[in-house]
């Protein structure tokens, strides 16, 4: 009877853990490109919108063949782990719907469809609740083609962010560290060192957000987070940039072009920069802005070119590969983005299908246990100007969900001691 009960324990535990796993975003295959979520701006924007305000997600699909696709909607705690809300208490209506609005692309030499579609819509009639959302497209088979996270914001808490110079001696040249307040009028903080959750993010880059940071301490009703260490980030260098918006000739940041089955936009060779000064270089922290010049609707009349990246770098070591980043792929790092050396040229070099526009991109290196190291090409260095955004959740006494109650933002530009 006992060793039953270990058993039957031990399968809670482990079916606990399985259930309790952080949900990822999926890439998409080669055929499906520029993925943006669109609010107030041409600029593709960290996807955080108000409760009962609307998202729009766009996408190109590279084959031809007017796809249909379907899209689904699912609900996480602050940690992205699955919530035990049912689908009713966070959706008003049906998703699981087919994706109509598509538009072919129109005068360029690459095919494709670019599809468009908002939440909410006839069949989701809005969004119940605040907190972590993930968007997933399926083809017709049900295969999950890709998915990607969006946040509601409903509001209560004011969230006031400093970015300071690091705190710890021996980086004071390098990082910069993120000073929160939190207060509300209207919230009463129970529990704030459990029921309080932030998450700090860089340059909308979530993949290297900090999360779940207590507060430091409290003063009256505010909640303060003042670390030395906890909530730095390392300042990075300012992103390379190109644009091809005149996709035949050169522009800024291109060396190039050359035009086979498409146009091949070859840029000018980067160099490291990790041990030179610091150089101001304005950029849109790590975005992009599909853009033709010639066109009155860029959506469908940009064309794809393939984006020739190169980097002058000595060979690394076997157990570390260089990859090209930025918002434009979701800060992945995949076989895609991979950096392959030339040994005659000395250079790493990749080509990349990208839909012309304006792009900010950096340099990472990946090593065999996955971590990415942002900064290794680049350096670090405390005046890099970066934006910055908190992200606060509460769970109410006896809730079950994590909602977000502010969005706290800052830029480095007015960064202090």
């Amino acid at each position: 009877m006992k060793i039953n009960s270990i058993f039957y324990l031990a399968l809670f535990f482990i079916q606990g853990i399985c259930f309790a796993q952080v949900a990822q975003e999926t890439a998409p295959p080669d055929y499906i490109k520029t993925i943006t979520f669109k609010g107030d701006t041409d600029i593709s924007v960290l996807p955080i919108i108000v409760l009962g305000d609307e998202l729009q997600l766009e996408f190109d699909v590279l084959n031809g063949n007017e796809d249909d696709f379907y899209y689904s909607i699912e609900y996480f705690n602050y940690d992205w782990t699955p919530t035990t809300l049912m689908r009713s208490e966070y959706i008003d209506g049906f998703d699981k719907q087919r994706i109509t609005a598509y538009d072919n692309s129109f005068n360029t030499y690459q095919i494709y469809s670019h599809y468009t579609f908002s939440v909410p819509n006839e069949q989701v009639r809005s969004l119940k609740v605040s907190g972590n959302y993930m968007i997933k497209v399926y083809d017709e088979s049900e295969e999950l083609m890709f998915s990607r996270k969006f946040m509601v914001n409903e509001g209560g808490a004011n969230v006031g962010v400093s970015i300071k110079i690091s705190r710890d001696v021996k980086f004071l040249n390098e990082n910069q560290t993120v000073d929160i307040t939190i207060n509300s009028s209207s919230i009463q903080f129970n529990n704030p060192l459990e029921r309080v959750k932030t998450v700090i993010v860089q340059n909308n880059n979530l993949n290297s957000a900090i999360k779940n940071i207590k507060p430091k301490y409290t003063m009256g009703q505010d909640l303060i987070y003042r670390y030395n260490k906890e909530t730095t980030f390392g300042g990075g260098n300012e992103y390379h940039y190109f644009e091809n918006k005149d996709i035949r000739t050169a522009n800024s940041g291109v060396n190039f072009v050359d035009l086979h089955d498409l146009y091949n936009t070859y840029l000018y060779t980067n160099v490291p920069q990790r041990n030179a000064p610091y150089t101001y270089n304005p950029d849109i922290n790590g975005n992009f802005v599909v853009n033709n010049i010639d066109a009155t609707d860029p959506n469908i009349e940009a064309d794809y070119a393939w984006v020739h990246f190169s980097l002058k770098l000595d060979q690394l070591p076997p157990n570390k590969s260089v990859h090209v980043y930025g918002n434009f792929n979701n800060y992945a790092v995949n076989e895609s983005t991979k950096m392959l050396y030339n040994y005659e040229k000395g250079i790493y070099e990749v080509p990349m299908l990208l839909k012309q526009g304006f792009y900010n991109y950096k340099f990472v290196t990946l090593n065999d246990n996955g971590y990415v190291d942002e900064n290794d090409i680049s350096g670090n260095y405390y005046q890099t100007e970066n934006d910055y955004k908190v992200i606060v959740y509460y769970r109410d006494l006896g809730g079950r969900y994590d909602k977000i109650i502010g969005i706290g933002e800052a830029n480095s530009t007015n960064i202090s001691n």
